[in-house]
């Protein structure tokens, strides 16, 4: 119970500050969406900006952090911080040398990985080439992103969580900057943004290593690479590079279908996304980073009860999250999309098109999520084969839903095609883990999930009839606006709260036991 209450906070912790970076993300898209709306540059720079992002995410946290941090721990736990010490030191130079060959590559081959990536955009003139050209600029930013990963990772096993989850305020603040003072500066104004996000990089990098010198863990040169722990992190980063890839093929799949549909498709699809990924990015990546840690000391020691019961809570409290928030943006779509984006460039069209594409984004929120934690759970067991062949099944799931949709749907069916292989994804992970560990409490969860949408569905009704007192498509940020949309959040918020307790959803309680406890400690 302990350790629930320590991941508990954790997640607390990550996800505060988390909120702070998203925050300032949803201002970076708003400026964004101000300044280029929905139309050919914005395409073009959501294109050019997802190809290194692609890499960061294959080789950063999506398989460097946590192939990383279960040997990183392993040798806090079982050797000394001294020998920790090394390996972190390694394994920095090691990465840097193989970052540095990928950035050049990545440079070198654009044009390639452009035309893969976005063909569509060839029938539209100067487009393909312009996008190609922002990509060779925004490859250095996958150098020092990655870094930014492997220094989450240390940071994250000796359980300092804040500095690593408040770096991307960093990269935000520079693309705001660059957006609205550089623009003048360029030629084509949308190379701006491409400075923005390497500058931002750096920015990331740098802040963490004062946070490294602080915990004796500032990486120096080692070219030990002989090192029997590295290469345990490369035998588990190798698989985990093909299980996030297989998450990531999904987005460029998504990527080469809308780049075939008209013009404003691909920033629809991004925009929507964004919005999507606000309580992934608070609340299910906090708990999942919170529980990596934990989880790999419990298979460390071989403490296979305290792992379950910990994996089961993590599920139960991602569930009480995104059931809610899943309603909660389908009641307030339109409101919420005319709030952060409808102004300068973004007309009334494009927030159409955008809350369409979200519309069908959230109904897989609660997959998404219920996914991210199965899959740390893994990694936790140094299994990261298993997520590459269930990724496999759900990119081919993916591929068949979108061309089942695209054609009546048009970007909402590839929306849709998104996180119906989500659910697929999370299916087949479940059920695997759960044969494996001989149960994870599935009856809890599935009693857990039941009393979460019950309390959901009546929120949803509430806020929706709140949200109706105001007209929203002249978009524009005006008072009663912004009073009508935050009336109707707290509304949400009360009101699932209270049907919460009703229904006695043990979540809750956990989560109000914690907060108790720190109201006597802070009296």
């Amino acid at each position: 119970m302990t350790e629930i209450k320590n991941i508990t906070k954790a997640a607390s912790i990550v996800g505060g500050a988390t909120f702070l970076s998203r925050i300032l993300g949803y201002i970076r898209d708003a400026v964004i969406a101000a300044f280029f709306g929905a139309g050919t540059y914005a395409d073009v720079f959501f294109i050019a900006y997802r190809i290194p992002n692609f890499f960061r995410r294959l080789v950063g946290e999506g398989s460097l952090t946590v192939s990383f941090i279960p040997v990183f721990t392993e040798e806090l736990t079982l050797g000394s911080r001294e020998r920790a010490k090394r390996l972190a030191s390694t394994a920095f130079t090691f990465f840097s040398i193989i970052l540095t060959v990928l950035t050049i590559l990545g440079v070198l081959f654009s044009a390639q990985i452009v035309e893969l990536t976005a063909p569509g955009f060839a029938n539209i003139q100067n487009k393909l080439s312009l996008t190609i050209s922002l990509t060779q600029w925004m490859f250095p930013f996958l150098f020092f992103i990655c870094l930014v990963a492997l220094g989450m990772g240390v940071l994250n096993s000796l359980k300092h969580f804040a500095a690593p989850a408040l770096s991307p305020v960093w990269f935000n603040l520079s693309m705001i900057g660059s957006t609205i003072f550089l623009i003048p500066f360029f030629k084509e104004p949308v190379y701006a943004l491409a400075f923005g996000v390497v500058f931002g990089g750096i920015l990331q990098f740098l802040y963490q290593l004062p946070y490294l010198k602080r915990y004796d863990m500032f990486p120096g040169l080692d070219f030990n690479f002989n090192d029997p722990a590295l290469r345990k992190i490369i035998l588990l980063m190798l698989p985990a590079i093909l299980a996030t890839g297989v998450n990531q093929i999904n987005v460029l799949i998504t990527s080469r279908f809308a780049s075939h549909l008209q013009e404003g498709s691909v920033s629809y699809l991004y925009y929507a996304d964004r919005i999507v990924e606000l309580p992934m990015g608070v609340f299910v990546i906090a708990v999942a980073t919170a529980m990596l840690p934990s989880m790999s000391e419990y298979a460390v020691k071989n403490d296979w009860p305290g792992f379950k019961e910990s994996l089961s809570f993590a599920i139960r409290l991602v569930t009480f999250v995104t059931i809610p928030a899943t309603v909660g943006i389908i009641a307030l779509g339109m409101p919420i999309v005319a709030m952060l984006f409808q102004r300068g460039e973004f007309s009334s069209e494009a927030t159409q098109g955008t809350v369409y594409a979200l519309y069908f984004f959230s109904i897989g929120l609660a997959a998404f999520g219920g996914a991210r934690i199965l899959v740390s759970a893994f990694y936790s067991l140094k299994d990261t084969l298993t997520p590459v062949k269930i990724g496999c099944i759900a990119v081919a799931a993916n591929i068949i839903f979108c061309f089942m949709f695209i054609g009546h749907l048009q970007h909402g069916g590839l929306a849709l095609a998104t996180s119906l292989s989500s659910m697929v994804n999370l299916l087949c992970l479940f059920m695997i883990l759960r044969k494996r560990l001989g149960g994870i409490g599935g009856r809890k969860i599935f009693i857990s999930s039941i009393k979460v949408t019950a309390s959901s569905v009546p929120m949803g009704i509430g806020v929706y009839g709140i949200s109706l007192m105001v007209n929203w498509s002249d978009g524009g940020l005006t008072m009663i606006k912004v009073f009508v949309l935050l009336l109707a959040i707290g509304f949400g918020v009360a009101s699932f709260l209270i049907f919460a307790r009703i229904f006695k959803s043990p979540e809750l309680s956990c989560l109000m036991d914690m907060l108790r406890e720190r109201w006597r400690k802070s009296s």
